[in-house]
């Protein structure tokens, strides 16, 4: 028998207090920090799980706290409602697929291994072909944040398996569906995680800087974050801009102006002897804009640069 034919609501008492859910067959594949993190949480959850790693020895804390360790990845997946799978990359998710391919076969398996659009489209044609159903995801979270208020993740493919298995991955965190298309999620993850190392980057350029006098890093944090998170009130407008091709309307500070400050910038930051390598290539892109005849719009209009034109190779 299979075990959801077994599966009930299920009132548990543990070391995270009294839960009240229903009981969810589960297996996670993968134990590294992430995996380790989302396992715990569904066990939290009063969920039946069991889990399994490639290499042995990572799953005693689990074991301790209930779940059930197998020795083969296709009998983790056979053992349950639905299987996670997060490990280093597509090459080992595909691997530990490869293995299994034989139970395959009707089982609903979410891949939250970071990956790329197109790797996450070729892993749902594979299990297409193999008659499962598929979701892929990306985690906007670190592992310490599964099942806190700020973890989301991302989720495209089957929209069947996310609708039957939704109550249960709201337990890792927000769960978002953005469509039938499974490279959708792996698309969101990385756009998400570009302008956080824009973000990065800009923060990193500045501290350098400024450290080149000696200043410490913490105490220009004082000025930087609040006019960092001012200067994101600029994106909606940015976005606007973006989205109707009108880069010219409503302008305060013109690409031309804005090239000539951050080539100042550039050329502070050389007198400083700090390197030019994360904000260099932005002085390049606003000065070919310009040079197009742009330079009384806004700086929105460097999109256009880099955008992906119609009919264009990726």
């Amino acid at each position: 028998m299979h075990p959801s034919a077994n599966r009930q609501w299920s009132g548990v008492t543990s070391e995270y207090g009294r839960m009240d859910t229903y009981m969810t067959y589960i297996s996670v594949l993968g134990l590294g920090a992430m995996g380790q993190a989302l396992a715990a949480r569904l066990l939290q959850q009063g969920h039946s799980v069991t889990v399994w790693n490639r290499t042995a020895g990572k799953a005693a804390s689990l074991v301790a706290k209930g779940a059930r360790e197998l020795s083969s990845a296709a009998d983790a997946i056979a053992s349950s409602d639905i299987t996670v799978i997060c490990v280093l990359d597509y090459a080992a998710a595909n691997s530990v697929l490869d293995g299994a391919a034989s139970v395959l076969a009707g089982r609903a398996i979410v891949n939250l291994t970071n990956g790329t659009p197109a790797q996450a489209r070729a892993t749902a044609e594979r299990l297409a072909g193999l008659t499962a159903s598929y979701l892929d995801g990306g985690i906007m979270a670190t592992p310490p944040m599964i099942g806190g208020e700020h973890a989301l993740i991302l989720y495209s493919g089957s929209k069947p398996t996310f609708d039957a298995h939704v109550g249960t991955l709201e337990a890792l965190g927000v769960a978002t569906y953005l469509g039938a298309d499974a490279g959708l999620a792996s698309l969101h993850d990385l756009a998400l995680l570009s302008g956080m190392y824009g973000l990065f980057a800009g923060f990193f350029h500045a501290t350098a800087l400024v450290n080149s006098e000696g200043i410490h890093a913490g105490e220009f944090l004082k000025l930087l974050g609040p006019w960092m998170t001012a200067m994101m009130g600029e994106f909606p407008g940015y976005a606007e801009k973006i989205d109707s091709g009108r880069h010219g309307v409503n302008v305060v500070s013109n690409l031309a102006m804005q090239a000539a400050s951050l080539e100042n910038i550039l050329t502070a930051t050389r007198e400083q002897g700090v390197a030019t390598n994360l904000l260099a290539p932005l002085l390049e892109l606003f000065r070919k804009r310009d040079g197009a005849g742009h330079g009384d719009e806004d700086i929105s209009g460097v999109f256009e640069l880099i955008r992906r034109r119609s009919g264009a190779g990726i």
